[in-house]
């Protein structure tokens, strides 16, 4: 391992595991903690079940591309600010305190949505929901892995990963559960209130995080915290680690409630720190993976499948696989360290990517024609059919649902490949069409749909063990301590904005250049973001999280993360 960095050769997997009789506090802090990233996982799973069932209940929304979009994105909007805002509020207030108001903003936010009347109730609801994700996404992480012993720290923050794609899991299985409930998609978004309400109420009992304790003078207070969070063999040492690096910081005439953002910058280590932090934050979300999470109904019924049931189920599968890739995350991140998981995993992006590019390219290349003679059974054709009729252009299915949002296709009832109708989207026209073949909205039949739902699965496996967890990781542990929350905030803020542009873009990109070439532009991106991890990005395992500002500053490019340090001491467990 490069620049000194000590192996651990303990697995940090078991060092996890025997905390639950050894030391259960650590794990009370990090599972009560981690409930922040429950709430961004399930929010980000719910909306796209939900988003089906919006369609049918406001046909505004089923009309606008922008508004569906909208509907993701101002949630968004929300955890832009929330991030923004959270960096200063953790360093002023503290971890605990950001954390209980962005558990409170969610509880609010999610009754708002259970009850809103229209579209414009519906995003302001997305919006106080977003605020208290952005400030959580970037809190909990940080807390647990200021609160964590070292040995076990990747793998702590790990678990905050877990529990982010465990309730996406648990998203699509509720999802399912309230398919066939009157008001579904308000039980759906209503019953995230939940575990909004579990956190504030268990913050009350948690500490402060000790190292923002020492930061602010209150050194007796984090001692009693750090000696019930490490061995007795390791807590002086801990402390005095803080202690250098509180020195270091008086040194530079800083405080943490008023760090200049220029003079911030001007340290090389917090400079790199930014590069490699900001810069793989916002490679995680420009790979795709929000919207195949936000919209991975959608993108399974783009495929050809029609049924919204079918859809969720099959979006519960993926969401099972990206759960169980983030267990895998757990044992291998201390095991083989932050950037080996990182470039296993684009490169596994990179190639599912291509494999769903194929099915979808097909698809819209050789979609269905429309069928002139069958049109003439039906009542309410599209107009942009009857206006390509009169000019003698050929028209297909892909046509028909790209001319307006008000189209739909009615494919033939003995081959769904075979010419079908193009119809006006209407209650009328659907039942028509319905009681005799299939109606499809999103995507056109065929009979490759099972080729893209694979690939989709590659995808989600390949990308939850590496890019779904290092991030956060490294985001939590690479910066030094006086500007954690600052910087922490930015990275958050790298992922909220990044986040906002690609899944506001992503439906109006497959309905302008279509889906197969938006996600080779993702699968583009994953391969660019393999050299940008070799170059950029430092391996921070088993690394005490003062001594990382000194790699920092020792390095400015990390090629090498193959090399091992020779005779290393293992790190009892």
């Amino acid at each position: 391992m490069e620049g000194g960095v000590p192996r651990v050769d303990a697995s940090a997997f078991q060092a996890l595991l025997s905390l639950s009789t050894k030391n259960p506090y650590v794990l009370r802090l990090a599972f009560s903690a981690g409930l922040g990233g429950f709430l961004f996982g399930y929010d980000t799973g719910v909306i796209s079940g939900a988003l089906l069932y919006i369609r049918d209940a406001f046909p505004a929304v089923a009309r606008s591309a922008w508004l569906q979009g909208a509907v993701v994105s101002f949630a968004l909007i929300g955890a832009v600010i929330g991030s923004l805002v959270g960096g200063w509020f953790n360093d002023r207030f503290g971890r605990k305190k950001a954390i209980k108001i962005a558990a409170f903003l969610f509880f609010v936010g999610a009754l708002i949505m259970g009850a809103a009347p229209n579209p414009g109730a519906l995003l302001a609801g997305r919006f106080v929901v977003g605020l208290g994700v952005g400030a959580a996404s970037m809190t909990a992480p940080l807390y647990i892995s200021e609160a964590s012993p070292t040995k076990v720290r990747g793998a702590l923050v790990s678990l905050n990963s877990f529990l982010i794609t465990g309730a996406q899991f648990l998203s699509y299985v509720i999802n399912l559960g309230f398919a066939h409930a009157t008001g579904t998609w308000r039980w759906m978004l209503g019953v995230a209130a939940v575990p909004g309400l579990i956190q504030f109420i268990l913050m009350f009992w948690l500490p402060e995080s000790p190292r923002w304790l020492y930061r602010k003078g209150r050194d007796e207070e984090a001692k009693v915290i750090l000696r019930k969070i490490y061995d007795p063999s390791e807590v002086e040492a801990e402390i005095e680690a803080l202690e250098e690096s509180v020195q270091k910081e008086m040194k530079e005439s800083e405080s943490a409630s008023k760090v200049g953002i220029w003079k911030m910058l001007k340290n090389t280590a917090v400079r790199r720190a930014l590069y490699a932090g900001m810069g793989l934050q916002i490679f995680q979300q420009f790979v795709g993976i929000n919207t195949v999470m936000y919209y991975s109904p959608t993108i399974i019924q783009l495929a050809g499948i029609t049924s919204n049931q079918t859809a969720l189920l099959l979006s519960l599968i993926t969401s099972g696989l990206n759960a169980f890739g983030s267990i895998l995350s757990i044992f291998f991140i201390e095991k083989i360290g932050r950037k080996k998981l990182v470039l296993i995993s684009l490169f596994g992006c990179t190639l599912s990517l291509c494999i769903i590019f194929a099915p979808f390219y097909v698809t819209e290349t050789h979609s269905p024609a429309i069928s002139p003679i069958s049109t003439s059974h039906f009542n309410g054709t599209c107009p942009s059919f009857d206006i390509a009729m009169k000019s003698n252009t050929p028209y297909d299915c892909n046509k028909c649902l790209k001319a307006s949002p008000t189209c739909g296709f009615c494919a033939d009832p003995s081959n769904k490949l075979s010419p079908g109708v193009c119809l006006v989207l209407n209650d009328n026209s659907k039942k028509q069409c319905q009681a005799q073949s299939s109606w499809y909205t999103q995507g056109c039949p065929s009979n490759l749909g099972w080729l893209a739902i694979l690939g989709l699965s590659l995808y989600i496996i390949s990308f939850s063990p590496g890019m779904g967890t290092v991030p956060w990781v490294v985001n939590s542990e690479i910066y030094p301590l006086r500007y954690r929350g600052v910087c922490g905030g930015m990275g958050a803020t790298a992922v909220w904005v990044s986040n906002l542009v690609v899944s506001q873009l992503f439906l109006v990109m497959t309905k302008s250049i279509g889906t197969a070439w938006t996600f080779m532009i993702f699968g583009f991106v994953s391969f660019i973001g393999i050299f940008f991890a070799l170059i950029f990005l430092p391996e921070t395992k088993g690394l005490p999280i003062e001594e990382v500002e000194a790699m920092l500053e020792q390095r400015p490019v990390h090629f090498r993360f193959w090399k091992k340090n020779p005779s290393p001491s293992p790190v009892p467990v």
